[in-house]
């Protein structure tokens, strides 16, 4: 089998993979729930290559991404679920259907506020419309928050809890009294290191975790975004250390915390 630009190709590549008999080993035991984690890896590794600006890395994490895609629906047309196809039908009505100022009305220009608008109605319609195919017996009481998706990383989705609760005024109104909430959880903390207690400990770091979100969705900041900026100069810090230990011929392991925190001051004010 050879390479090629066809998406039909990979498909059949995907499939000759999880045959019987013939296939790979490793593919076949393969299933929905043994995936995920590479699923969400491979998203990770897409936002890591924009982050680093390498086009090249670029296209090639969008192809790892492409292959869970072709995975999780050759698995669910084995099962006799949907196929491919299936998928890109789903998300090409979708997006025809929340773009009608693209698609369907031609009357003229709309303002970006006008389009998030339109895609909510939108998306809510979609939504109302799912549940109502569900059978009667799943029917329950809907929260305002159950549109958050679940499987989103804990930093995003403490973003978009907030985000929500805030569309009916359950929001803090400035900054700073967001800053004021993270001083106190923070109190709570020091109290809960008194008490040695772990599981308090544990509970109050949430805490403030999902209060440091809010100031960060406060000043239109993306968590997952900062946190992997900081990732990345954490990095460049710490490589900073070691090299100045290697170029006075000594190593970590030789260096004191003295030593090391003093250089972590000089690498904060070296050049990128």
């Amino acid at each position: 089998m050879t390479p090629s630009r066809d998406i039909s190709r990979l498909i059949e590549i995907m499939a000759a993979l999880r045959t019987p008999v013939t296939g790979c080993p490793w593919d076949l035991e393969q299933d929905f729930a043994t995936i995920v984690p590479y699923t969400i890896e491979e998203a990770y590794e897409v936002a890591d290559a924009i982050t680093r600006g390498d086009l090249d890395d670029l296209r090639e994490e969008l192809g790892d991404l492409l292959l869970q895609v072709v995975y999780h629906a050759r698995m669910a047309e084995e099962q006799h679920a949907f196929s491919f196809g299936d998928v890109v039908e789903a998300i090409t009505r979708k997006l025809i259907r929340r773009h009608p100022h693209v698609f369907a009305d031609k009357d003229g220009n709309i303002a970006p506020a006008g389009v998030k608008s339109a895609w909510e109605r939108i998306k809510a319609e979609e939504k109302a419309e799912r549940a109502a195919r569900r059978p009667p017996e799943q029917a329950m009481h809907q929260s305002l928050l159950s549109g958050v998706k679940a499987g989103q990383p804990a930093l995003t989705r403490a973003m978009e809890l907030q985000r929500k609760a805030s569309t009916v005024g359950f929001d803090w109104n400035d900054p700073r009294a967001v800053l004021s909430k993270i001083r106190e959880e923070a109190d709570e903390i020091e109290a809960a290191l008194d008490r040695n207690d772990k599981q308090e400990l544990a509970e109050e770091t949430g805490d403030l975790l999902f209060a440091l979100v809010n100031l960060a969705r406060h000043v239109d900041a993306d968590p997952e975004t900062v946190l992997r900026g900081t990732n990345a100069k954490f990095e460049r810090r710490f490589a900073y250390i070691e090299r100045a230990l290697a170029a006075k011929g000594r190593s970590l392991d030789d260096a004191t915390l003295q030593e090391m925190d003093a250089l972590w001051n000089e690498a904060k004010g070296a050049p990128r």
